[in-house]
This record gives structure tokens, sequence and C-alpha cells, in this order.
């Protein structure tokens, strides 16, 4: 049996400030040490530790500032979602290090569209709050959304200030559901879509259809339209699952 393989000092020093970023103990933004201390800890001179470090900058987990040393990258707003839970758009951007936003578009309190099979579903011909919302990251733009909410399910939503709470992130915090549905697809942005976007028209998006259930009351609707290369759709599954 062949000896096992010893990693190189500059494998050690990668692999050790690799796994320090990838188990979050060092977080978007943190500041690795210094060459210098860097240096002193593995008994090795400056060349080794900057091949290091110039390495990991050009696999971008690292930026290197000049005069300022080197820090966690912060990762670009790329969601990922497990396919059966429902994400706080929020809360994942700002994860990521990045500086959540949000715009309300539009807001409505009307009587369903008995042309719109998907507010049929959700309260008949009832009343519904209809709203379009712009999620953002950094300023910019990330995926648009188009909500309605059942006001008989959630009569206190009514009387929320949509304009300062993104309606998913509220509805997570302060409603309860049992069930939840999925339809995954992808289009391309129209021309509205793309000036709210900011960017070509018939870029690739995907779309996130999803409605929830309390019982066999629904509760909300919900298309979002993120861009294609903003977000991942991930599902994870164990050995013993059947295929």
């Amino acid at each position: 049996m062949k000896n096992r393989k010893v990693p190189s000092l500059n494998q050690r020093i990668r692999g050790d400030i690799e796994g320090c970023i990838l188990s979050g103990e060092w977080a978007p933004g943190f500041r690795i040490p210094y060459e210098h201390e860097l240096m002193a800890q593995y008994g090795c001179s400056r060349m080794t530790v900057n091949k290091v470090l110039t390495a990991l900058a050009e696999s971008g987990m690292i930026e290197r500032r000049r005069r300022a040393g080197s820090f966690v990258a912060r990762q670009p707003p790329h969601l990922e979602q497990v396919a059966l839970e429902i994400p706080d758009i929020a809360l994942a951007v700002n994860e990521r290090g990045h500086r959540y936003g949000f715009r309300l578009l539009e807001r409505q309190l009307r009587r369903a569209d008995a042309a719109a099979p998907e507010e049929l579903r959700l309260v008949g011909e009832g009343e519904l709050l209809a709203m379009r919302c712009l999620h953002l990251a950094d300023d910019r733009p990330l995926a648009l959304e188009r909500r309605l909410i059942n006001p008989e399910a959630v009569p206190e939503t009514l009387a929320v200030d949509f304009s300062t709470h993104a309606p998913g992130s509220w509805l997570l915090q302060n409603v309860s559901w049992t069930r939840g549905q999925h339809r995954i697809s992808a289009v391309a942005a129209t021309a509205a879509e793309a000036a709210l976007l900011e960017v070509p028209v018939g870029t690739a998006c995907l779309v996130i259809d999803r409605q929830t259930w309390r019982g066999e009351m629904p509760i909300t609707w919900v298309r979002q339209k993120f861009l294609g290369d903003a977000y991942d759709l991930v599902a994870r599954f164990a050995p013993g699952n059947k295929l």
C-alpha cells in the first residue's frame, strides 16, 4: 500500500485559509492575516505566502487591496434554494454579504380577474391584494415579483405598509402555512420586464410560481422572475431515497 502523499506547505496554507472561509468562520469582508503574520505562523518566506494569496485571489475566494491587505471576497448575489423550501430573498441576499433593496411598484385591493386562473384558485370571485415588486442586491435589480394575497386568510395584510416591508419576508415571519406548491420554468424577459431589470430584451429568467395554503385555505400566490445568472435551484437527497 502506497504512503499517503504529504501536502506541501503551499497546499497546507491554502487549505487552512479555504477551510476558514468555507466554514463561515471568516465571513465576506473579513480581513485575512497580513503576510508577515502568515509568515510567522507557518515559518515560511514572503514568496510562499504571496503565491498562496495570489492563487486564492485568482480563484475569486479573496480580494487583495493595495496597502489594505487581503479580504474574504463578497460572493455575487447568486441565490440557492432547496426545492422544498421557501426562501426569504432579503435574508438570502444579506447573508451573502450584499445590501438588500426592495421597491413596491404597485399595490391594489381588487376583485379577482375571471380571466386569471391563479386569481380564481386563490379567492374565487372574491377580493385579493395584488402587488408588483422589484428585489435588488447592492442597488442592482435581482428579481421581479407579482404577489397575490388572500385577505380572508390573512386580513392583517391590509394594514401592512408593504412599501417598507417586502411581502414575502413579512409573510414568512408572521403567517404559518401547512403546504406549498412550486412550479419552475424559464422565460425570456419582455421589453417591460427588461427595462425594470436593466437587461437586454430577451434575457433568460428563471420563473418560480408558488402557492401556499393553511389547511385548505389558500394564503398567497407569487410569481418571481429571477435573472437567469443570479439563481440556482438546488434539491438535496440522501442515498436511501427511492428513485
